[in-house]
């Protein structure tokens, strides 16, 4: 694509995701128009076109893939739809962007992969922290060097999910055939991702998964461990039966001179410790649309103006790390 064009978007999935994280950032971004959505539901598709200001509605995603109008496709469905939808929108020769994570198995990922290369099409994946200003400053904090070589990493996230309050009818994010595997999947993808971003690929990484509460096929919690390729190495924490009190968001990275700690998904303020100074405390606030910023850069991309830090080659990884933490559960239920 040219420096010269607008990119029109259409997007496959409207749900909740899309209503502020993404959806508005479209127009929002230089050189970049919502055109389309497609939702299955007529009412509900009907009544976020009116909303949000779309011309075009579709009940059927190959049609919105198809329509002339139509330059790019975002992938906002469920992770077992990525895959499919992304290789109609490249092989129709249509960029694409789809939601994290990339896909529900690794073998996905490396078709999806293998379709853009074939095809020359580009893929981009929604781990957007690799664009946001907080995030981007933790990596520039470690690339001057002045609190030393990192050494490791740790991440902590406790939740509590309930989802014996749906009434029989499980939220899709605890089916594994539809998520990939739980709500590991859907929110540990984005700080393994980001991490990824800081140390390059994970080279190695196990784990031990477990579901005390039976009330789902899902893991509930995760305890895994990783190394990256410049030799940091990684533990992880990660559980959705926490008691409330116990809610718990934290990255913390110790490097030789002192340590970053960070949270994930909810902007709290990036403490910086260095050996024999007072703390240093950076504030970010929330961004109206966290998208937005990776958005910009896709279109840049497409434009030929600048490159995009999240791709289908880069998002693979995560899939793989992940899979690699919860093999053991999801194959001991199949014996």
């Amino acid at each position: 694509m040219c420096k010269d064009i607008t990119i029109r978007w259409g997007i496959i999935g409207c749900g909740n995701v899309t209503e502020k994280k993404s959806g508005p950032a479209f127009n929002k971004v230089p050189n970049s128009k919502l055109v389309a959505v497609m939702r299955r539901d007529k009412s509900k598709l009907e009544d976020y076109a009116m909303r949000h200001d779309v011309p075009l509605t579709f009940t059927d995603a190959n049609a919105l893939i198809a329509c002339p109008e139509v330059d790019a496709v975002y992938i906002a469905t469920p992770p077992n739809l990525h895959a499919a939808y992304a290789i109609a929108a490249m092989k129709a020769g249509k960029p694409v962007y789809v939601e994290k994570p990339m896909a529900t198995t690794i073998e996905e990922c490396l078709e999806m992969n293998r379709v853009s290369m074939e095809t020359g099409i580009p893929l981009y994946v929604a781990y957007y922290r690799r664009a946001l200003p907080s995030f981007l400053k933790v990596k520039s904090l470690l690339d001057e060097g002045t609190l030393g070589k990192p050494i490791e990493v740790e991440v902590e996230l406790y939740q509590h999910h309930e989802p014996e309050k749906y009434e029989g009818e499980l939220p899709w994010r605890v089916i594994p055939e539809v998520a990939g595997a739980g709500l590991f999947y859907d929110l540990a993808s984005h700080t393994l991702d980001y991490l990824v971003s800081l140390f390059g690929p994970i080279l190695k990484a196990g784990g031990e998964a477990i579901n005390v509460r039976q009330l789902h096929r899902a893991e509930e919690r995760v305890h895994g461990a990783f190394e990256f390729e410049n030799g940091v190495k990684g533990v992880g924490r990660w559980m959705f039966d926490a008691n409330y009190e116990d809610f718990s968001d934290k990255i913390v990275i110790t490097c030789e001179n002192g340590t970053i700690e960070m949270s994930t998904f909810q902007f709290t303020p990036i403490v910086v410790k260095r050996r024999g100074e007072s703390d240093q405390i950076l504030e970010y606030p929330r961004p109206e649309h966290v998208q937005l910023n990776l958005i910009d850069s896709i279109v840049k991309s497409l434009r030929g103006e600048g490159d995009c830090p999240s791709t289908g080659m880069s998002a693979m990884n995560t899939n793989w790390a992940m899979w690699s933490m919860v093999k053991k559960f999801y194959m001991d239920q199949n014996k």
